[in-house]
Parts: structure tokens; C-alpha cells; sequence
């Protein structure tokens, strides 16, 4: 089988973790089979959906290094589901409804007091060609319903979560068109699905009802449905669903508020909820090679935001000078500036901290009883500082001072750094430099 799959965001909003994860998966897939991967952007929702969330989506999306192989526009197909609207209607699956709102709010309120499910009536079935035109005729508009087939059980063999069965008679027959003419999601998605060939369509499990619904749309328009994986959806840290509360989540957040590297958040997302151990890939190749569905739980995934720090730092700690070197914190700073701090980065942005300790200007952090141990030893720094300096000098203090372990480097380190941790002194000093050692053992500001 030609392996095509698609990740269709709405863009009426930014990418967030849930969207990414979906993504992802069928990006992977697509990649480990040599397919190909569309990207579509389900923007029939004319008021909500913005070119500038189209352009943003694109721009995280590579940020991360998720390319696409063809892009389509649902507003731009519109003729298409048109097409397939009056086909269903011509077979009498898709069926006109003049209920409001707050018609079904009452229907649906009376059924559940009666103990019975709150699935859709097919009154509309009922409706006469003269009832329909006195309704049109008082301004009522229909919405159109999708006529499910309640003879028997849909099923299907989902790739993650096994034998799925739906039984059409416990569901509502679905919207496919707003009593406005704008189509909802299951018609385009369909029809799309049908023309880009789609073979595999890979998304959350709040769609498994979905699915069912669409295996009959598709064999409606003598189409075959493609295969499914639905795969369990994020929670918190606490066990709540995972909340896309503002700036919560979102792509954009992560990369310029939290300063998350792209493989970190890939590292971490490819394979959450899988029985493979998570683990910082600089490269995506080995999640690429090793992304199978069966290794996915059933069981819901815990989005731990300090877990995807540790990824972080540990991408951090991998990344060579070359990964890193046109980046703004890096400017007049070089690769043993990086080599230095890179393995006491949490995130990129922790450069500034160690910038600032390198180039100044820095308050020394003096003990009143260490005042005369750091005189001491600004008079017995060497006049030049190579990578062996630190090591002969604390000697030479040691000698001349008395003074050995914790009492002898902590006060040294917190002057010159004003830290009581970080990188190893010995490449630290040189990148200080001699006058600005010198003057902060001295309690000045440099």
C-alpha cells in the first residue's frame, strides 16, 4: 500500500502540543514508509480562520523540522464538497432539519429525563414537501443530516487501539451542513480524504465516533474509508486533560517563552504514551526508523513539562558550536565560550547568565571574612590565562594561604562568577579574562 496521510489543523489559533503530536505521528510514519505527507488546513470556517495563524503553523512547523510534500486549502475546494453534498442528497442520505437550537436543547433535556439516550428523533424524515416550504417559507433555513445507516455495526481495525464497533442506532444522525450553507468538519474531511488519496488518517481518540460516522459517508460516495490509529490524548501532570489554556502548550509558548529546542519537543512527543523510553535525539532518525502503532498505549499520556526540561538540557548538552553559533546570545562569544556552559543549560536561553559572567559587568558575591583570601589572591594571579592557569594558581593560594577544598574554591568561584555553581573553573577563567578576575576579587564591579 502507497502510504499517504495528512495533519488537517483549523487555523484559528496557534500550534499547540496536541496538534503537533498529531503532526508528528503521521509525519514519522510517513517518512519510516517512504510516503508522503500533506499538510491541509480545514479553513471552511470563514470568521474564525486567519491567513496570519495559516503563516504560523507553517513557520512552527518547520521550525521543528516537519516538511510537507503538498498543501491544500479547504476553502479553496469548496465546489468539491458541493459535489458531494447533492450526491448524498440524490441517494436521500442527507436530509434536510429545521429544528433550533433550542428545539433540540428541549428534545434532548425530555430524552434524558426518560432514562433514554439523547440521539436525534429523524422528525425532519417525517416533514412533507408542503411542510418543508411552509418552514422555508417562514424564514426557517435547514441544516443538513447525514442519514446513518442503523442496520448494523460499524467496524474496523484500528492500529492502536485494536477491534473498534459502532452501532449507528446509539448515535445522533451527524451535521454535515450548518443551516448557513458552511459545511462542518466529517463532509470536507471525507471528500478531501477521497482526493488526496489519503491511506492512513492518524488522530486522537475523541475521533473514534467520528470515524465511524465517515466509514459510511465514504462507502455513500463510493469511496473506501482509509485505515485508522487513534492514539490516546494528552494529560496533565495531575491527570487532567491536557489544557490549552492561553499560552499554555502552544508551540510558539514553548519556543520563545520556555526557550525549548525543536528536537527536545520532538525527542519528547514522538514517542509519549509508547512502551519506548523517551530519550533526547538530536537527530530524528532513530524515532523515524523505530515508530511503530503497536508500541502505543491505550491508555492516556502525561505531558510532564519538567520531563520535556530534562530533554531539553540533555539536547543542550549534545549540541555542537556549529548548532548553535549564529544565535544572538553567542555574538562575540565562540566555541569555547559554548563548550564551556553547555552542560549547566536548562534551556538556551540560561546563555545570558554565564554571558553576563564571561563579559560583565557582574556584582562579585564577597564574604566580609574572605576579603583578605581574595586580595591575596588577585596578588597571585598568573598575567596570562590559558587552560592550565586555574589549576597552578589555586595551587599557588593553596601555598601561600593555607586555605584547601570547599574554603579555598567556593569564595573564589563566587567572586569571580557570583555563583555557588556552573561550569568547571578551569575554562571559565580564561574566558573572564585577567583585568575583570582581577578587579572582582577585589570586590569591584567588572
Amino acid at each position: 500500500m502507497s502510504v499517504n496521510v495528512r495533519f488537517a489543523p483549523s487555523p484559528t489559533g496557534l500550534l499547540h502540543v496536541g496538534n503537533v503530536r498529531a503532526a508528528l505521528l503521521n509525519w514519522l510514519f510517513a517518512r519510516q514508509q517512504g510516503g508522503q505527507f500533506l499538510l491541509r488546513f480545514d479553513d471552511t470556517d470563514a470568521e474564525r480562520s486567519r491567513d496570519d495563524y495559516i503563516e504560523a503553523i507553517r513557520h512552527d512547523l518547520r521550525w521543528l523540522g516537519i516538511d510537507w510534500d503538498q498543501e491544500a486549502r479547504q476553502s479553496q475546494r469548496l465546489e468539491r464538497y458541493h459535489a458531494a453534498a447533492e450526491r448524498l442528497k440524490e441517494q436521500g442520505r442527507l436530509y434536510p432539519c429545521y429544528e433550533m437550537a433550542e428545539e433540540l436543547s428541549i428534545k434532548r433535556r425530555l430524552q434524558l429525563g426518560r432514562g433514554q439516550p439523547p440521539v436525534y428523533d429523524r422528525a425532519a424524515l417525517k416533514l412533507t414537501q408542503a411542510d418543508r416550504e411552509k418552514l422555508e417559507a417562514e424564514g426557517k433555513k435547514p441544516h443538513w443530516r447525514f442519514k446513518l445507516d442503523t442496520d448494523q455495526r460499524v467496524e474496523w481495525m484500528d492500529l492502536i487501539r485494536g477491534p473498534q464497533s459502532i452501532d449507528p442506532a446509539s448515535l445522533s444522525d451527524p451535521v454535515l451542513i450548518r443551516a448557513d450553507g458552511t459545511f462542518l468538519y466529517m463532509l470536507p474531511s471525507t471528500v478531501d480524504d477521497m482526493d488526496f488519496s489519503i491511506s492512513h488518517v492518524v488522530r486522537g481518540e475523541d475521533h473514534v465516533t467520528n470515524s465511524g460516522q465517515q466509514i459510511q459517508i465514504f462507502e455513500a460516495l463510493g469511496g473506501t474509508a482509509p485505515l485508522f490509529a487513534h492514539y490516546p490524548l494528552l494529560k496533565g501532570k495531575g491527570g487532567d486533560k491536557f489544557s490549552k489554556r492561553a499560552g499554555s502548550g502552544s508551540i510558539a509558548a514553548l519556543r520563545d517563552e520556555a526557550g525549548l529546542e525543536p528536537q527536545a519537543i520532538i525527542s519528547f512527543i514522538a514517542r509519549l504514551g509508547s512502551s519506548d523510553p523517551i530519550e533526547p535525539f538530536v537527530d530524528v532518525a532513530p524515532l523515524r526508523d523505530g515508530f511503530e502503532f503497536s508500541k502505543f498505549s491505550k491508555s492516556s499520556a502525561i505531558f510532564d513539562e519538567d520531563e520535556l526540561d530534562q530533554v531539553n538540557a540533555k539536547i543542550l548538552h549534545q549540541l555542537s558550536y556549529q548548532d548553535v553559533k549564529d544565535r544572538a546570545l553567542l555574538a562575540d562569544l565562540g566555541e569555547d565560550f559554548w563548550l564551556a556552559v553547555r552542560g549547566n543549560l536548562e534551556h538556551f536561553n540560561d546563555v545570558a547568565c554565564w554571558r553576563k559572567v564571561v563579559l560583565g559587568p557582574l556584582n562579585p558575591v564577597i564574604m566580609d571574612d574572605d576579603r583578605a583570601f581574595l586580595a591575596e589572591a588577585a596578588e597571585l594571579l598568573p598575567q596570562t590565562l590559558a587552560g592550565d592557569s586555574w589549576k597552578a594558581w589555586t595551587g599557588a593560594i593553596k601555598q601561600a594561604t593555607g586555605r584547601k577544598g570547599k574554603t579555598l574554591f567556593l569564595p573564589l568561584r563566587q567572586a569571580l562568577t557570583g555563583e555557588d555553581h556552573g561550569p568547571e573553573m578551569a575554562t571559565l577563567l580564561p574566558l573572564i579574562g585577567r583585568a575583570r578576575a582581577q578587579a572582582r576579587l577585589k570586590g569591584e564591579q567588572a
